[in-house]
């Protein structure tokens, strides 16, 4: 008999069981995200992934969807700043609620709450995906089905962010909502503190600019 190779403890197999450990988190959160860091069930290559495909099919979306549904000036778009439309907030998200659930007795750490949260975007790219083809095929009558689908998949991610934090600090769901508001709240408060920060520095670029120049005049 021919030893079986494959072992629980392959990379591959790891990484594989992880990815479809997200399923699991989406149709059973409060198990799953426990399982998910407790029982270390995730993995960062599979959250890494589940990025990777939200930020694809927000990308494929421009393109291939109907321009019934979404009309996109490729003139005015800068594909960079588009992107960092969800990598920005997901990062203020993961810092704000990580720095201060710390401070209230949460048990996750900061990876934990950057794996949770990818692995809650999984309902984006899986109903989007289907509905970027279904819009080639729908009239303007059937619009209304596309948009309840589509405002349906951030929803169900929304819920599963909030049911994730909740179950990887080990709060109760009323701690749990109260520091969802707060950690919005952290989020304003750190791009304001980021629009002083760069506005200071541009100022002082800005400066010194004017006071080269200067100098170069009077040389």
């Amino acid at each position: 008999m021919i030893a079986n190779t494959k072992t629980i403890d392959n990379p591959k197999d790891k990484y594989l069981d992880s990815l479809k450990f997200a399923l699991y988190c989406i149709t059973h959160p409060l198990d799953g995200f426990w399982d998910l860091t407790h029982e270390k069930r995730g993995t960062y290559a599979a959250a890494n992934t589940i990025l990777a495909l939200t930020l694809l099919i927000r990308i494929l979306k421009l393109r291939y969807t109907s321009f019934i549904f979404l009309k996109v000036y490729w003139e005015d778009l800068n594909i960079f700043l588009y992107l960092a439309s969800i990598l920005f907030p997901l990062a203020l998200w993961v810092v704000g609620n990580w720095g201060l659930t710390t401070l209230f007795d949460g048990k996750g750490k900061l990876g934990q709450v950057y794996m949770a949260t990818c692995y809650a975007l999984t309902p984006y790219p899986l109903v989007q995906f289907p509905l970027m083809i279904f819009s080639n095929f729908v009239t303007v009558e059937e619009a209304e089905f596309y948009s309840v689908l589509s405002t349906l998949s951030l929803v169900w991610a929304a819920l599963l962010v909030i049911a994730a934090m909740g179950q990887i600090h080990e709060y109760s769901a009323g701690k749990n909502l109260l520091f969802t508001v707060a950690t919005l709240f952290a989020m304003l408060v750190m791009i304001f503190i980021l629009m002083i920060f760069f506005s200071m520095i541009s100022q002082g670029v800005a400066y010194f600019i004017s006071l080269a120049k200067e100098f170069m005049f009077r040389m």
